[in-house]
């Protein structure tokens, strides 16, 4: 049975090793059965953000994304493990386009994630993210440091111009909720 107050717990105790590859195998665990994970954080209904947890050097997400949502490209500044524990949720990378008067990116990759996958993005990965699919999709997302505090960038959809993170912008329709 999946137990939030552990899975925190555990993760806490991958900070202080330092290994992305711990905190892998944390969230892998988690999203391995995913019908104990929903019974927990519960059956995702509607696309929303909750915070499960937030602190200075954690912070969980239950990120719960619409059929056919599409976020903008966007960093994060800090380490990332994202775990899936329903549909899918298919990522786009993108590289800074060395000019340094138009701070424009590029396609430059990309990574389909499943139930039941999980991925690392360091911390100076852009990302965007893309469910392909008719339904719901749902991930733990889970952050080395305090995702709504950390100051990063976000990139214009059509000029891929570089600027500021806007949270509201970034999850356009997806209701935050929990702690901030």
């Amino acid at each position: 049975m999946f137990d939030l107050d552990q899975f925190i717990a555990d993760l806490r105790a991958t900070l202080a090793e330092r290994s992305r590859q711990a905190m892998k195998e944390v969230v892998a665990r988690a999203v391995s059965d995913p019908a104990s994970l929903l019974r927990r954080i519960g059956e995702p209904d509607a696309a929303a953000v909750q915070v499960l947890h937030q602190a200075a050097d954690l912070t969980v997400l239950n990120v719960i994304w619409a059929p056919k949502h599409v976020t903008l490209p966007h960093d994060h500044r800090v380490p990332a493990v994202i775990g899936m524990y329903g549909g899918r949720e298919d990522n786009i990378f993108w590289r800074r386009i060395p000019n340094p008067e138009k701070f424009q990116i590029e396609a430059a990759g990309g990574k389909a994630l499943g139930t039941g996958d999980v991925t690392v993005l360091g911390r100076d990965v852009i990302h965007s993210v893309v469910n392909p699919l008719a339904k719901i999709s749902g991930a733990i997302h889970v952050y080395d440091g305090d995702f709504f505090a950390t100051q990063r960038s976000m990139w214009d959809s059509e000029t891929l111009t570089e600027q500021p993170y806007d949270v509201s912008v970034v999850v356009k329709g997806m209701p935050l909720q929990g702690a901030r």
